[in-house]
């Protein structure tokens, strides 16, 4: 009898430290997530993550269909005082205003030179549009990829003064790389324009070209001195906002997206698509609630408005991250204070 008991003995002994050495594991492992506060927000997007991806659980995703998409502006950088896009066109406009003297005495050119964003703002959609058309078309594709480049490495917001590359949202460059980790492909679907995101998009967020969806410009082909290129016109070729964005997910991405981040109503019909598949799905909005760290805004702003989104997520299960209360810092500066 004694040689089985030590048998036993000696069992129980490899249990116990097989179960000790698992605990010890657990609570050892990395946090995926910790510039984020513990709560909901951060509780419901790991609980996702791990159930989509758990082997022979009831909501296991494949890997090939693990497709998630985040909006750009007022998701993964700021977007206020206004669309980064916008200060690029503006800076553009200036930069060009030497070889246009008639812009000092046309509109809505000679309110960009004077500084006059009332003037602008009353130019409404149309003028724009124009502003827009004019500081991104005649150009190559390539060259525009310069010029954005160029401007990336030296402009300046107007105001915290840091590089708009650096105003991107920590939280939400974890959450990328936590998706990325576990075999999601990421995907930006934004109403920014294309050729302005994806010569940046891979540096910055490890997004790369061919996984940016946006709003994109009339382009044509052509051979300039032997050579082809790409030049980009003066026109509108989709613009990827509200309804669009479904659409647009359908042409260039192919399947549903089981994950969907965005911060305002212009992302309100990507989540209700995504959320409304089969399976288990998320929706998430940021909502910017800290105007000491970044601008508190929603209902009445002009720029990136949250309204419908608000009344609705809770009804339809959608995740409002507070950003004053689920954030501990908004962006990568601030970790090395």
């Amino acid at each position: 009898m004694k040689p089985k008991f030590r048998g036993i003995q000696t069992a129980t002994l490899i249990t116990l430290t097989v179960m000790l050495t698992a605990c010890a594991v657990k609570q050892t492992a990395p946090d995926p997530l910790p510039s984020w506060s513990e709560g909901h927000s951060k509780q419901q997007i790991i609980e996702f993550v791990n159930s989509v991806t758990k082997t022979g659980g009831v909501d296991y995703v494949a890997p090939g269909q693990r497709i998630a998409t985040f909006d750009n502006d007022g998701t993964l950088w700021s977007e206020q005082p206004t669309y980064f896009q916008l200060l690029f066109i503006l800076d553009r406009i200036k930069q060009m205003a030497a070889d246009h003297p008639e812009w000092t005495s046309t509109q809505p050119f000679q309110a960009v030179l004077e500084n006059d964003m009332a003037a602008i703002e009353a130019a409404g959609h149309h003028g724009m549009a124009q502003l827009g058309m004019t500081a991104q078309s005649g150009v190559t594709t390539d060259e525009f990829k310069t010029i954005i480049n160029d401007w990336f490495a030296t402009a300046r917001h107007p105001t915290t003064g840091k590089a708009y590359n650096a105003m991107v949202y920590q939280p939400m460059l974890e959450v990328l790389d936590y998706l990325r980790t576990n075999e999601f492909k990421v995907f930006i679907v934004s109403g920014g324009g294309l050729e302005f995101m994806r010569p940046w998009s891979e540096e910055v967020y490890g997004i790369p070209p061919d996984q940016v969806v946006g709003s994109s410009m009339e382009t044509r082909y052509e051979v300039q001195a032997g050579n082809p290129v790409l030049v980009q016109e003066p026109g509108l070729h989709f613009i990827n906002d509200k309804d669009t964005k479904p659409v647009a997910i359908n042409r260039y991405i192919g399947q549903r997206p089981i994950l969907a981040f965005g911060n305002s109503d212009g992302d309100f019909q990507m989540l209700e698509w995504t959320t409304a598949g089969e399976g288990r799905r998320l929706g998430l909005i940021v909502h910017h609630t800290d105007a000491e760290r970044e601008w508190a805004y929603d209902r009445q702003s002009s720029i990136g408005r949250l309204d419908r989104g608000l009344d609705e997520a809770e009804m339809r299960g959608w995740v409002l991250v507070d950003m004053a209360r689920d954030w501990q810092v908004i962006y990568p500066y601030q970790l090395e204070k």
